[in-house]
């Protein structure tokens, strides 16, 4: 098991928030869908490595967001990802954004991505190789207990 990767960094900007002042949901997928791609990235598979295995790559079938703690304009976040189950043809991540000043967890994303291949529009079997790369990101996947 490894600790949580930085996946991201940003700053949430007046044209982030609602008309209550915080940071409106539509962002948080936004930030969260970013930091999924450095992830892959992170562990050491990046997504020319994935082209070269042919035309299965990963997608994201359910994603669930958790609100802690609202993010208001001018606020640093800091997001830390990592996968938390390998199966055979899909896995689990779970990310987690932070404010960078106060350490708040502000909002935590449980996700399953599904190996796709592009060809058949079907699901597929992980690729040969992937699980080992992948499993240098396996994190507990207690939400409370990594941060």
């Amino acid at each position: 098991m490894t600790e949580p990767f930085e996946t991201y960094r940003s700053t949430v900007f007046p044209w982030h928030c609602d008309q209550f002042g915080h940071m409106n949901a539509r962002w948080y997928a936004a930030f969260f869908d970013d930091a999924s791609f450095h992830l892959y990235h992170q562990v050491g598979l990046s997504y020319g490595q994935m082209r070269e295995v042919g035309s299965i790559i990963p997608v994201v079938a359910e994603t669930t967001i958790e609100y802690r703690h609202e993010m208001l304009a001018g606020d640093l976040m800091i997001v830390r990802a990592g996968f938390t189950r390998l199966g055979n043809k899909s896995l689990n991540r779970t990310a987690r954004l932070y404010n960078a000043d106060s350490g708040d967890l502000c909002a935590v994303e449980h996700a399953r991505d599904v190996f796709f291949d592009e060809t058949t529009r079907r699901s597929a079997p992980m690729p040969d190789g992937f699980r080992e790369i992948l499993q240098t990101g396996l994190m507990p996947a207690d939400t409370e207990a990594v941060q």
